[in-house]
């Protein structure tokens, strides 16, 4: 209670925020040339490495947005000259000359970096300058969604890709519980009221958004110390590149025990969320004019400085897909305020980067008074907003450009990190220029913000390299370009297979959600949609001439992943093909029908396909479940992140709550879950054509639930290591279904 007092004391006499100073890397650039010659030997290894010359100079940018430089001056003892305004700027033009004049790749699937000796010169001076101050990555739930397990060399090897895609702004929200872990214990709270609030490692991100509490935990301290090291290397190696990492804030939500420790405190409790009930949701928020607000926030923010550093911005998400209390304005510009006193109480020059889900989340309670009070509590110009899924989305649209508060024009892309073949091609090629030109536009840069990753590569290129554009590309060349290098050669049939997806899976128009929901990733029933925003044929197409590529592409690891990926698409339309002649067998009564369809799904192609995923190292139930165990400090700890793992790419939650929300199609998940779902399915509707009586869906659910229970439980150890013949494997299905495919395929039809 006296460092309560005593923070309420330093508070009181803060003076009001002053305009804060423009963000800009803190590492010397010396600093950043020597990081930037270090992913050059890391990615190309010392002899190539030592063919370019790097700089960094700040003034290259004369006080706006990131610039670089390439050039081979005559002489030179180094073939490539790069000098950049930042470590990021020059990591980007290393890549554009590996990309345009070597032909090389880097992408989370894999790298093809075959390069010319000798390294070829530069023609002339290529220059090159961001039309906005920031690129930014990440999206709060890919913590969970993605990087949950990571360790330092796979954080490494992405913090490398973002500097070789110009990243200078991304979210830094690792190891924040040990520091929320000691917030706590000053303020009073005793080490089960902490247990009974965190959730499990998997569920982190929407604890810290305030959704969720306790689900999948307790969280063991030995988390909290290996996030907090894991956060040192993660900081130190976005700065000196020259990256602007985002630290978290407090957005006013607190756990129960602090209604012991502070029995007057003003708290609410806001409503339940998603689907879960007030066992595991309903979080408590402090309202904002309660002393505790500031002395919390300010608290927390300090002790995360002095642990971490800051680069002064930060984010808080008060209201994600929780309705607020009231929707008078006053009360919410007094929440947004409160929030920012907070930051600028730990540090003044504190700038907020807050989600813009809310506002397309729950359109009908943000009408523009209720978003107009919200940003508006902030000064102008300290708050930026993602506007996080403007691809399809856009909010500034319809908000007078965030009124006046700057903005990124975010592609959100992914839901829980889904697989299958996806994006909005026309939509992001056009978005941030239209952004840019729409009257008093606030927007300040570009971003990537997945819920989860490791997913169309092509997509997240794209997207990358129009953060460094002027103007629109011309997608047909651009695609074209992007096969010959990925693959290292230039194939007709690759090439040919890329227009096919181009058209087809990668450019949905109109509102468009890449969240799976194939008949294959969800619980059956009578009632599933099977529509789709493209031609099958096309991806049926691009199928067949992959496979007619392989033979001579077949040895690079990205064609692989490639050939895995368009086959798994096409096993997933062919699975929404035989789910329909199931659905119309069983409502015309024809036994022999169902038995054929459903036996086929059941013993033929649903094994081929885990067969064919369990292949390649990326498809992987046990990679995942392996990197959960390799976390744990204990037998203990490993069957608790092995809950984790398994919960939320199936159930997410104890009862089914978001079911099936973060499905992945991997070998062991389709043969163990998904098929075991399917089978109980076609076993039920036999069983109701034979006696007579009626399928019930609500006893099926009820019955399959314990099977997917059961999946989480069962204890058994999957493969973290490929196995079988890729190309072997995906020519046997194609032999066998391609021609049934071509004959059904037709638009929308799976």
């Amino acid at each position: 209670m006296a460092l309560a007092a005593l923070l309420l004391l330093l508070l009181a006499a803060a003076p009001a925020p002053a305009p804060a100073p423009a963000p800009a890397p803190q590492a010397a650039d010396a600093r950043q040339e020597a990081a930037v010659r270090e992913l050059l030997q890391r990615l190309l290894g010392p002899r190539a490495a030592a063919g370019f010359a790097v700089a960094v100079n700040r003034s290259l940018a004369a006080g706006g947005p990131d610039t670089y430089r390439l050039s081979s001056p005559p002489g030179a003892a180094e073939r490539v000259r790069v000098a950049g305004s930042s470590g990021v700027a020059a990591a980007a033009g290393v890549y554009r000359y590996l990309r345009e004049l070597c032909g090389c790749h880097v992408s989370w699937s894999g790298a093809q970096l075959r390069l010319p000796d000798p390294l070829p010169a530069v023609p002339g001076v290529i220059r090159a300058a961001s039309p906005n101050r920031f690129r930014y990555y990440q999206n709060v739930c890919t913590q969970s969604y993605s990087y949950v397990w990571w360790d330092w060399p796979r954080w490494e090897r992405e913090i490398d890709w973002m500097a070789l895609n110009g990243i200078n702004l991304a979210l830094a929200f690792t190891g924040q519980e040990a520091v929320w872990q000691r917030v706590y214990l000053s303020l009073g709270l005793n080490q089960s009221e902490i247990d009974e609030y965190f959730t499990g490692p998997a569920f982190l991100a929407w604890n810290r958004m305030g959704n969720l509490h306790t689900w999948a935990g307790p969280l063991p301290l030995s988390w909290n110390l290996k996030q907090l090291y894991l956060q040192y290397r993660i900081l130190e190696r976005m700065r000196s590149l020259g990256m602007i990492p985002v630290l978290p804030a407090f957005a006013g939500h607190v756990p129960r025990g602090v209604l012991r420790v502070f029995p007057r405190i003003n708290v609410t409790r806001l409503g339940s969320w998603s689907k879960f009930d007030c066992t595991y949701s309903c979080a408590y928020l402090l309202d904002p004019g309660d002393p505790m607000f500031q002395v919390i926030g300010t608290l927390f923010l300090k002790e995360l400085i002095r642990e971490f550093g800051t680069d002064h911005i930060y984010n808080a998400d008060t209201f994600n897909e929780m309705r607020p209390l009231s929707s008078d304005p006053a009360y919410l510009s007094g929440v947004s305020a409160a929030v920012f006193r907070s930051m600028t109480g730990a540090d003044p020059d504190a700038l907020w980067l807050m989600q813009g889900w809310l506002f397309q989340h729950q359109p009908d309670f943000w009408q523009p008074a209720q978003v107009r009070a919200l940003l508006r509590g902030v000064p102008s110009g300290r708050m930026i907003v993602l506007d996080l899924f403007a691809e399809s989305k856009p909010v500034y649209q319809r908000t007078e450009s965030f009124y006046g508060q700057p903005f990124i024009w975010c592609m959100l892309h992914n839901f829980g990190g889904n697989h299958g073949l996806f994006g909005t091609v026309e939509s992001i090629n056009r978005g941030p220029f239209d952004a840019r030109r729409f009257p008093n536009s606030t927007l300040v840069g570009t971003g990537l913000a997945p819920e989860g990753i490791e997913q169309n590569d092509m997509v997240y290129e794209l997207m990358s390299e129009l953060g460094w554009r002027q103007e629109p590309l011309d997608l047909q060349q651009w695609v074209a370009n992007y096969a010959e290098r990925r693959y290292g050669a230039r194939n007709a049939e690759a090439a040919g297979a890329w227009q096919l997806l181009l058209r087809s899976v990668y450019n949905c128009s109109g509102l468009c959600a890449n969240h799976n929901r194939s008949p294959l990733v969800r619980r059956p029933s009578l009632r599933m949609a099977t529509g789709l925003w493209y031609n099958t044929s096309d991806v049926y197409e691009a199928w067949r001439l992959l496979l007619g590529a392989a033979a001579e592409l077949g040895t690079s690891p990205a064609f692989r992943y490639d050939l895995v990926d368009v086959t798994r698409q096409a096993a997933q339309q062919l699975v929404s093909e035989y789910y329909l002649e199931i659905k119309r067998a069983f409502e015309s009564r024809s036994l022999p029908e169902l038995l054929t369809a459903g036996g086929v799904l059941l013993y033929d192609l649903l094994p081929a396909l885990d067969g064919l995923l369990a292949s390649d190292p990326h498809f992987l139930l046990g990679r995942w479940l392996e990197q959960a165990r390799a976390a744990a400090t204990s037998d203990r700890e490993a069957e608790l992140y092995d809950l984790n793992a398994r919960n939320q790419v199936t159930l997410w939650g104890p009862n089914g709550n978001i079911l099936d929300y973060a499905n992945k199609q991997l070998g062991g998940l389709v043969l163990d879950y998904y098929r075991v779902r399917w089978s109980l399915f076609v076993s039920a509707l036999v069983e109701s054509l034979t006696t007579g009586t009626p399928f019930h869906q609500e006893q099926f659910n009820q019955a399959v639930f314990q099977l997917e229970r059961g999946f989480i439980y069962n204890g058994k150890r999957y493969p973290s290591q490929p196995a079988g013949d890729t190309l072997e494997i995906v020519r046997k299905i194609f032999l066998k279904y391609y021609p049934r495919a071509m004959r059904r395929g037709r638009v929308g039809a799976a």
